[in-house]
């Protein structure tokens, strides 16, 4: 059977609510890797830094949503659209802990390409532990890997224009739609 979910905007007086869930989210991806001894932390014992989702959400082209399963809230989707190119990025895609492993994600993501049909190109990046993350881009959304930031290959786009220090290791990947 399908799950069904509705992608909802989220509104001004979530924006608090929207960080923390998106932080609880990816600090369970990262314990459950890692446990509590992990050194991949960005501020105060969180994997996402409260700075990095609230530079996501204010940037230019940024589309926020509230994934939504039977009347709760269950995730959360930010969105990069640059109209003139057609090539989005998917920023964060978070679901609850307490509702993984049941297709929202999936659910989630068919609902962003129906809301984008105009998309030529999709992006995204994910860190190099998040297994279900990989698994998930891949294997369920048919994203391809296109590239392994590294401290021999450092992204081009990282806020301080350097991950040379070997930390940010991240996978991007791209779905080509057109």
């Amino acid at each position: 059977m399908k799950t069904k979910v509705t992608l909802v905007p989220m509104q001004e007086s979530d924006r608090e609510q929207f960080i923390l869930d998106n932080q609880e989210a990816f600090l369970f991806g990262a314990t459950e890797e890692f446990g509590m001894q992990d050194d991949h932390f960005e501020e105060d014992g969180e994997i996402i830094a409260r700075k990095t989702i609230e530079e996501s959400m204010d940037a230019k082209g940024a589309e926020i949503y509230r994934i939504v399963k039977d009347g709760e809230i269950v995730g959360g989707i930010i969105l990069k659209v640059d109209n003139e190119t057609h090539h989005n990025h998917l920023d964060i895609l978070f679901v609850s802990p307490k509702a993984h492993s049941k297709g929202i994600g999936f659910a989630a993501w068919q609902e962003m390409e129906a809301l984008h049909p105009e998309t030529e190109v999709w992006e995204t990046c994910t860190p190099y532990f998040e297994k279900r993350n990989i698994h998930f881009y891949i294997n369920k959304c048919g994203f391809h890997g296109v590239e392994f930031f590294n401290r021999h290959h450092s992204d081009p786009h990282s806020p301080d224009g350097d991950s040379s220090d070997g930390e940010d290791l991240m996978f991007r990947f791209e779905k080509v739609m057109k």
